[in-house]
Protein backbone atom coordinates (compact mmCIF):
# COMPACT_ATOMS: atom_id res chain seq x y z
CA UNK A 1 0.00 0.00 0.00
CA UNK A 2 1.09 3.57 -0.42
CA UNK A 3 2.12 5.78 2.39
CA UNK A 4 -1.03 7.24 3.94
CA UNK A 5 0.97 10.63 5.31
CA UNK A 6 3.95 12.21 4.06
CA UNK A 7 6.97 13.24 5.99
CA UNK A 8 6.09 15.79 8.81
CA UNK A 9 6.68 19.31 7.78
CA UNK A 10 8.78 21.74 9.98
CA UNK A 11 5.18 23.28 11.33
CA UNK A 12 4.09 20.17 12.71
CA UNK A 13 6.84 19.39 14.61
CA UNK A 14 5.39 21.12 17.77
CA UNK A 15 2.77 18.89 17.96
CA UNK A 16 4.85 16.11 17.16
CA UNK A 17 6.84 16.42 19.85
CA UNK A 18 4.32 16.95 22.52
CA UNK A 19 2.61 13.65 21.27
CA UNK A 20 5.30 11.93 21.03
CA UNK A 21 6.27 13.05 24.87
CA UNK A 22 2.79 11.96 26.12
CA UNK A 23 3.09 8.44 24.03
CA UNK A 24 6.75 7.58 25.73
CA UNK A 25 5.05 8.65 29.20
CA UNK A 26 1.51 6.71 29.11
CA UNK A 27 3.24 3.52 27.10
CA UNK A 28 2.28 0.65 29.60
CA UNK A 29 5.17 -1.95 30.33
CA UNK A 30 4.11 -5.78 29.92
CA UNK A 31 6.87 -7.70 31.10
CA UNK A 32 9.52 -7.46 34.39
CA UNK A 33 12.30 -5.68 34.09
CA UNK A 34 15.73 -7.16 33.71
CA UNK A 35 14.41 -10.03 31.53
CA UNK A 36 15.44 -8.57 28.14
CA UNK A 37 18.44 -6.78 27.02
CA UNK A 38 18.42 -3.25 25.40
CA UNK A 39 19.09 -5.59 22.09
CA UNK A 40 16.71 -7.91 21.93
CA UNK A 41 13.74 -8.09 19.34
CA UNK A 42 10.72 -10.33 18.88
CA UNK A 43 9.94 -11.74 15.78
CA UNK A 44 6.22 -11.80 14.59
CA UNK A 45 4.93 -14.01 12.47
CA UNK A 46 2.81 -12.34 10.29
CA UNK A 47 -0.58 -13.24 8.52
CA UNK A 48 -0.67 -13.95 4.86
CA UNK A 49 -3.78 -12.44 2.71
CA UNK A 50 -2.63 -8.72 1.99
CA UNK A 51 -2.49 -5.71 4.22
CA UNK A 52 -5.23 -4.61 5.71
CA UNK A 53 -7.15 -2.01 4.45
CA UNK A 54 -7.74 0.55 7.40
CA UNK A 55 -9.11 4.27 7.64
CA UNK A 56 -6.04 6.89 6.71
CA UNK A 57 -4.20 8.15 9.52
CA UNK A 58 -1.31 11.24 9.98
CA UNK A 59 1.52 10.36 12.08
CA UNK A 60 0.24 12.34 14.65
CA UNK A 61 -2.89 10.93 15.05
CA UNK A 62 -1.14 7.66 15.21
CA UNK A 63 0.97 8.86 17.71
CA UNK A 64 -2.08 9.90 19.67
CA UNK A 65 -3.39 6.35 19.18
CA UNK A 66 -0.49 5.33 20.68
CA UNK A 67 -0.11 7.62 23.81
CA UNK A 68 -4.10 6.90 24.50
CA UNK A 69 -3.96 3.40 24.73
CA UNK A 70 -4.73 1.85 28.18
CA UNK A 71 -3.65 -1.72 27.53
CA UNK A 72 -2.97 -2.87 30.89
CA UNK A 73 -3.74 -6.72 30.32
CA UNK A 74 -2.74 -8.85 27.83
CA UNK A 75 -1.33 -12.57 26.98
CA UNK A 76 1.00 -13.91 24.16
CA UNK A 77 3.99 -15.47 22.54
CA UNK A 78 7.00 -14.02 21.41
CA UNK A 79 9.99 -14.77 18.74
CA UNK A 80 13.24 -13.75 19.78
CA UNK A 81 15.99 -12.83 16.90
CA UNK A 82 18.39 -10.24 16.92
CA UNK A 83 21.65 -9.41 14.52
CA UNK A 84 24.53 -7.39 16.02
CA UNK A 85 27.19 -9.37 14.00
CA UNK A 86 27.84 -11.22 17.44
CA UNK A 87 28.74 -14.98 18.41
CA UNK A 88 25.54 -16.57 20.37
CA UNK A 89 26.39 -16.29 23.98
CA UNK A 90 24.32 -19.61 24.93
CA UNK A 91 24.08 -20.57 28.13
CA UNK A 92 27.69 -19.32 29.64
CA UNK A 93 26.40 -15.40 29.05
CA UNK A 94 25.76 -15.53 32.95
CA UNK A 95 29.27 -15.64 33.66
CA UNK A 96 30.05 -12.02 31.76
CA UNK A 97 27.11 -10.62 33.69
CA UNK A 98 27.51 -8.44 36.86
CA UNK A 99 26.63 -10.85 39.68
CA UNK A 100 26.76 -13.98 37.06
CA UNK A 101 27.13 -17.72 38.00
CA UNK A 102 30.79 -17.34 36.51
CA UNK A 103 32.31 -14.85 38.75
CA UNK A 104 34.53 -15.05 41.70
CA UNK A 105 35.05 -18.21 44.15
CA UNK A 106 33.05 -19.53 46.45
CA UNK A 107 31.86 -16.75 48.28
CA UNK A 108 30.87 -14.68 45.00
CA UNK A 109 28.82 -16.95 43.03
CA UNK A 110 25.65 -15.67 42.33
CA UNK A 111 22.39 -17.25 41.13
CA UNK A 112 22.02 -18.90 38.25
CA UNK A 113 18.56 -17.64 38.19
CA UNK A 114 19.32 -13.76 38.84
CA UNK A 115 18.22 -11.80 36.00
CA UNK A 116 21.17 -9.88 35.28
CA UNK A 117 23.04 -13.08 34.33
CA UNK A 118 20.65 -13.83 31.98
CA UNK A 119 20.59 -10.35 29.71
CA UNK A 120 23.29 -11.17 27.62
CA UNK A 121 21.78 -14.95 26.68
CA UNK A 122 19.16 -12.77 25.19
CA UNK A 123 21.26 -10.27 23.01
CA UNK A 124 21.87 -12.39 20.35
CA UNK A 125 19.99 -15.63 18.53
CA UNK A 126 16.56 -16.27 18.83
CA UNK A 127 14.72 -17.26 21.84
CA UNK A 128 11.07 -17.93 22.28
CA UNK A 129 9.06 -15.96 24.93
CA UNK A 130 5.64 -16.20 26.69
CA UNK A 131 4.26 -12.81 28.17
CA UNK A 132 1.59 -11.90 30.35
CA UNK A 133 0.61 -8.65 32.32
CA UNK A 134 -2.73 -7.77 34.22
CA UNK A 135 -2.00 -4.21 35.34
CA UNK A 136 1.17 -2.48 37.02
CA UNK A 137 2.06 -5.14 39.57
CA UNK A 138 1.18 -8.47 38.19
CA UNK A 139 3.28 -9.05 34.83
CA UNK A 140 5.02 -12.74 34.12
CA UNK A 141 7.72 -13.41 31.32
CA UNK A 142 8.88 -17.16 30.45
CA UNK A 143 12.01 -17.70 28.40
CA UNK A 144 11.66 -21.32 26.29
CA UNK A 145 14.34 -23.53 25.96
CA UNK A 146 14.22 -26.95 24.08
CA UNK A 147 14.34 -28.60 27.51
CA UNK A 148 14.56 -25.77 30.08
CA UNK A 149 12.36 -22.14 31.03
CA UNK A 150 13.40 -19.55 33.01
CA UNK A 151 10.49 -17.37 34.13
CA UNK A 152 10.62 -14.13 35.86
CA UNK A 153 7.34 -13.13 38.12
CA UNK A 154 5.87 -9.89 39.53
CA UNK A 155 3.36 -10.19 41.79
CA UNK A 156 2.31 -7.34 44.05
CA UNK A 157 5.49 -6.21 46.50
CA UNK A 158 6.93 -10.00 45.74
CA UNK A 159 9.32 -9.91 42.75
CA UNK A 160 10.52 -14.13 41.88
CA UNK A 161 12.78 -15.83 38.70
CA UNK A 162 13.25 -19.14 38.35
CA UNK A 163 15.50 -21.67 36.50
CA UNK A 164 14.17 -24.94 35.34
CA UNK A 165 17.60 -25.98 34.06
CA UNK A 166 19.33 -25.65 37.49
CA UNK A 167 16.12 -25.67 39.87
CA UNK A 168 17.39 -22.31 41.25
CA UNK A 169 15.20 -19.39 42.14
CA UNK A 170 16.08 -15.80 42.67
CA UNK A 171 13.80 -13.47 45.01
CA UNK A 172 13.70 -10.00 45.37
CA UNK A 173 10.48 -7.32 46.76
CA UNK A 174 9.45 -4.58 44.70
CA UNK A 175 10.59 -1.34 46.08
CA UNK A 176 8.84 1.21 43.89
CA UNK A 177 6.24 3.25 44.72
CA UNK A 178 2.73 1.87 45.05
CA UNK A 179 0.72 2.53 41.79
CA UNK A 180 4.19 3.02 39.58
CA UNK A 181 3.61 2.33 36.44
CA UNK A 182 7.35 2.25 35.05
CA UNK A 183 8.02 -1.65 36.31
CA UNK A 184 11.54 -0.43 37.89
CA UNK A 185 12.53 -2.41 40.45
CA UNK A 186 15.16 -1.22 43.16
CA UNK A 187 17.47 -4.10 42.23
CA UNK A 188 16.89 -5.55 39.21
CA UNK A 189 17.97 -3.49 35.89
CA UNK A 190 16.46 -0.35 34.97
CA UNK A 191 14.64 1.19 31.48
CA UNK A 192 15.70 -2.66 30.24
CA UNK A 193 12.46 -2.60 27.22
CA UNK A 194 11.45 -6.18 26.90
CA UNK A 195 8.27 -5.64 24.57
CA UNK A 196 7.50 -3.91 21.19
CA UNK A 197 5.79 -1.55 23.36
CA UNK A 198 8.70 -0.64 25.29
CA UNK A 199 10.97 -0.58 22.30
CA UNK A 200 8.11 2.29 20.80
CA UNK A 201 8.51 4.31 23.98
CA UNK A 202 12.38 4.44 23.88
CA UNK A 203 12.13 5.01 20.33
CA UNK A 204 9.52 7.75 20.28
CA UNK A 205 12.02 9.53 23.02
CA UNK A 206 14.66 10.25 20.22
CA UNK A 207 12.20 10.86 17.63
CA UNK A 208 12.02 15.07 17.31
CA UNK A 209 12.99 17.26 14.99
CA UNK A 210 16.08 15.22 13.62
CA UNK A 211 13.83 12.29 12.42
CA UNK A 212 11.79 11.78 9.54
CA UNK A 213 8.00 10.27 10.82
CA UNK A 214 5.58 8.89 8.48
CA UNK A 215 2.85 6.19 8.26
CA UNK A 216 3.33 3.72 5.97
CA UNK A 217 0.83 1.50 5.13
CA UNK A 218 -0.10 -1.53 7.02
CA UNK A 219 0.24 -4.95 8.16
CA UNK A 220 -1.19 -8.62 9.50
CA UNK A 221 0.98 -9.16 13.10
CA UNK A 222 -0.43 -11.86 14.84
CA UNK A 223 -3.65 -12.41 13.21
CA UNK A 224 -4.78 -8.35 13.74
CA UNK A 225 -5.00 -5.26 11.58
CA UNK A 226 -2.00 -2.33 12.23
CA UNK A 227 -0.70 0.52 11.03
CA UNK A 228 3.23 1.09 10.40
CA UNK A 229 4.67 4.09 12.11
CA UNK A 230 8.30 4.76 10.42
CA UNK A 231 10.33 6.37 11.90
CA UNK A 232 13.95 7.55 10.15
CA UNK A 233 16.87 9.48 11.57
CA UNK A 234 18.11 13.02 9.41
CA UNK A 235 21.36 12.69 10.69
CA UNK A 236 24.43 11.35 8.93
CA UNK A 237 26.62 9.39 11.10
CA UNK A 238 24.48 7.01 13.59
CA UNK A 239 24.19 3.41 12.42
CA UNK A 240 20.55 3.22 12.96
CA UNK A 241 18.33 3.06 9.68
CA UNK A 242 15.08 3.23 10.24
CA UNK A 243 12.34 2.00 13.02
CA UNK A 244 9.32 0.71 12.00
CA UNK A 245 6.64 0.27 14.53
CA UNK A 246 3.54 -1.74 13.92
CA UNK A 247 0.50 -0.31 16.18
CA UNK A 248 -3.05 -2.68 16.60
CA UNK A 249 -5.62 -0.44 14.82
CA UNK A 250 -8.00 -1.45 17.57
CA UNK A 251 -6.20 -0.95 21.00
CA UNK A 252 -3.05 1.73 19.69
CA UNK A 253 -0.82 -1.08 21.21
CA UNK A 254 2.56 -1.53 19.60
CA UNK A 255 2.93 -5.02 18.32
CA UNK A 256 5.92 -5.06 16.09
CA UNK A 257 9.13 -3.22 16.33
CA UNK A 258 11.73 -3.28 14.07
CA UNK A 259 15.21 -1.74 13.71
CA UNK A 260 17.56 -1.93 10.78
CA UNK A 261 20.81 -0.66 10.22
CA UNK A 262 22.15 2.04 8.37
CA UNK A 263 24.40 -0.50 6.51
CA UNK A 264 21.69 -2.58 5.10
CA UNK A 265 20.56 -6.00 5.22
CA UNK A 266 18.66 -8.28 8.24
CA UNK A 267 17.14 -6.35 11.03
CA UNK A 268 19.15 -5.74 14.22
CA UNK A 269 16.24 -6.16 16.46
CA UNK A 270 12.65 -7.40 15.66
CA UNK A 271 10.35 -7.22 18.30
CA UNK A 272 6.98 -8.69 18.36
CA UNK A 273 3.92 -10.73 18.76
CA UNK A 274 3.39 -14.17 17.31
CA UNK A 275 0.13 -14.11 19.52
CA UNK A 276 -1.64 -11.77 21.53
CA UNK A 277 -4.76 -11.85 23.39
CA UNK A 278 -5.98 -8.78 25.27
CA UNK A 279 -8.43 -10.80 27.68
CA UNK A 280 -7.06 -10.63 31.43
CA UNK A 281 -4.66 -13.65 32.48
CA UNK A 282 -5.88 -16.23 35.10
CA UNK A 283 -4.60 -14.63 38.83
CA UNK A 284 -3.24 -18.07 38.81
CA UNK A 285 -0.38 -17.27 35.67
CA UNK A 286 1.22 -14.89 38.45
CA UNK A 287 1.54 -17.37 41.25
CA UNK A 288 4.89 -18.79 42.28
CA UNK A 289 6.12 -21.04 45.06
CA UNK A 290 9.66 -22.90 44.80
CA UNK A 291 8.99 -26.30 45.09
CA UNK A 292 11.12 -28.50 47.64
CA UNK A 293 14.79 -28.85 47.00
CA UNK A 294 14.78 -26.07 44.95
CA UNK A 295 18.15 -23.40 45.77
CA UNK A 296 16.82 -19.76 46.74
CA UNK A 297 18.74 -16.59 47.03
CA UNK A 298 17.27 -13.99 48.52
CA UNK A 299 18.16 -10.47 47.52
CA UNK A 300 18.08 -8.50 50.78
CA UNK A 301 18.44 -4.45 50.17
CA UNK A 302 21.09 -5.16 47.62
CA UNK A 303 23.48 -7.62 49.92
CA UNK A 304 23.24 -10.72 47.25
CA UNK A 305 24.16 -8.57 44.61
CA UNK A 306 26.93 -7.19 46.10
CA UNK A 307 28.26 -10.75 47.26
CA UNK A 308 28.12 -12.27 44.09
CA UNK A 309 30.29 -9.17 43.14
CA UNK A 310 27.99 -6.96 40.89
CA UNK A 311 27.54 -2.66 41.25
CA UNK A 312 29.13 -2.78 43.92
CA UNK A 313 31.05 0.89 44.48
CA UNK A 314 30.49 4.30 42.50
CA UNK A 315 29.31 3.99 39.16
CA UNK A 316 31.07 5.83 36.35
CA UNK A 317 29.84 9.42 35.56
CA UNK A 318 28.62 9.69 31.98
CA UNK A 319 29.06 12.39 29.80
CA UNK A 320 26.86 13.00 26.53
CA UNK A 321 28.29 14.49 23.55
CA UNK A 322 25.99 15.24 21.27
CA UNK A 323 21.86 15.04 20.76
CA UNK A 324 19.71 12.60 19.13
CA UNK A 325 20.54 9.75 16.87
CA UNK A 326 24.55 11.03 17.32
CA UNK A 327 24.91 11.37 20.67
CA UNK A 328 27.57 9.60 21.91
CA UNK A 329 28.02 8.83 25.42
CA UNK A 330 31.92 9.45 27.23
CA UNK A 331 33.27 7.70 30.33
CA UNK A 332 36.22 6.54 31.98
CA UNK A 333 37.35 2.99 32.70
CA UNK A 334 38.26 1.94 36.24
CA UNK A 335 41.95 2.68 37.00
CA UNK A 336 42.11 5.81 33.73
CA UNK A 337 43.99 2.84 31.78
CA UNK A 338 43.19 1.45 28.52
CA UNK A 339 43.25 -1.71 26.54
CA UNK A 340 47.15 -3.34 26.50
CA UNK A 341 49.05 -1.85 23.74
CA UNK A 342 51.38 -4.16 21.84
CA UNK A 343 54.55 -4.79 23.42
CA UNK A 344 52.75 -4.42 26.49
CA UNK A 345 54.67 -7.40 29.29
CA UNK A 346 51.29 -8.74 30.86
CA UNK A 347 50.04 -9.53 27.98
CA UNK A 348 51.60 -12.74 25.58
CA UNK A 349 52.21 -11.82 22.10
CA UNK A 350 49.29 -14.11 20.50
CA UNK A 351 46.74 -13.06 22.66
CA UNK A 352 47.45 -9.18 21.60
CA UNK A 353 47.55 -9.94 18.31
CA UNK A 354 44.12 -11.23 18.87
CA UNK A 355 42.86 -8.61 21.21
CA UNK A 356 43.93 -5.80 18.31
CA UNK A 357 42.24 -8.09 15.43
CA UNK A 358 38.98 -7.22 17.00
CA UNK A 359 38.97 -3.46 16.74
CA UNK A 360 40.42 -1.44 14.03
CA UNK A 361 43.31 1.46 15.45
CA UNK A 362 42.11 5.23 15.13
CA UNK A 363 44.11 8.01 16.26
CA UNK A 364 43.49 11.97 16.31
CA UNK A 365 43.34 15.20 18.80
CA UNK A 366 42.70 12.67 21.88
CA UNK A 367 45.45 10.65 21.23
CA UNK A 368 44.85 6.84 19.85
CA UNK A 369 42.70 3.78 20.32
CA UNK A 370 40.53 0.71 19.13
CA UNK A 371 37.28 1.14 17.45
CA UNK A 372 34.91 -1.69 18.71
CA UNK A 373 32.18 -2.00 16.35
CA UNK A 374 28.68 -4.40 15.87
CA UNK A 375 25.97 -3.50 13.31
CA UNK A 376 24.58 -0.95 15.85
CA UNK A 377 26.33 0.18 18.66
CA UNK A 378 29.91 1.43 18.48
CA UNK A 379 32.35 1.98 20.65
CA UNK A 380 35.56 3.75 21.37
CA UNK A 381 38.24 2.72 23.86
CA UNK A 382 40.91 5.81 23.87
CA UNK A 383 44.81 4.27 25.33
CA UNK A 384 44.18 6.67 28.20
CA UNK A 385 41.28 4.78 29.49
CA UNK A 386 37.93 6.72 28.26
CA UNK A 387 35.68 4.92 26.43
CA UNK A 388 33.00 6.93 23.91
CA UNK A 389 30.14 5.07 22.68
CA UNK A 390 27.11 5.42 20.53
CA UNK A 391 25.05 4.23 17.70
CA UNK A 392 27.05 6.12 15.41
CA UNK A 393 29.85 5.31 12.70
CA UNK A 394 33.19 4.87 13.80
CA UNK A 395 34.09 8.23 12.44
CA UNK A 396 31.19 10.11 14.51
CA UNK A 397 33.09 8.64 17.77
CA UNK A 398 36.43 9.64 16.51
CA UNK A 399 34.86 13.42 15.80
CA UNK A 400 33.16 12.66 19.47
CA UNK A 401 36.69 12.28 21.35
CA UNK A 402 38.33 15.12 19.74
CA UNK A 403 36.17 17.51 21.08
Amino acid sequence: MAPYEPEQGTTDAEELSAGRRKAARYLVPVAVAGVAAATIGLVPALASGGDPDLPKLTAQELIEKIAASDTEQLSGTVKINTDLGLPSFGGGAGAFAPGGAGGGGEDDKGSAADPAAKLLELASGSHTLRVAAAGPDKQKVSVLDDAAEYSVIHNGDDVWAYDSATNEAYHTKDTGKSGDRSGKKDDLPKDVPATPEEFARQALKAADETTSVKVDGSAKVAGRDAYRLVLKPKDAGTTVGQITIAVDAKTGTPLKFTLTPASGGSAVVDVGFTKVDFAAPSASTFDFKPAKGTKVTEEDGGSARHKSGGFKGAEPAVNVIGEGWTSVAELELPGGQGLPTSGSADVPADAQRFLDSLGDKVSGKFGSGTVFKTRLINALITDDGKVYVGAVTKDALVEAANR
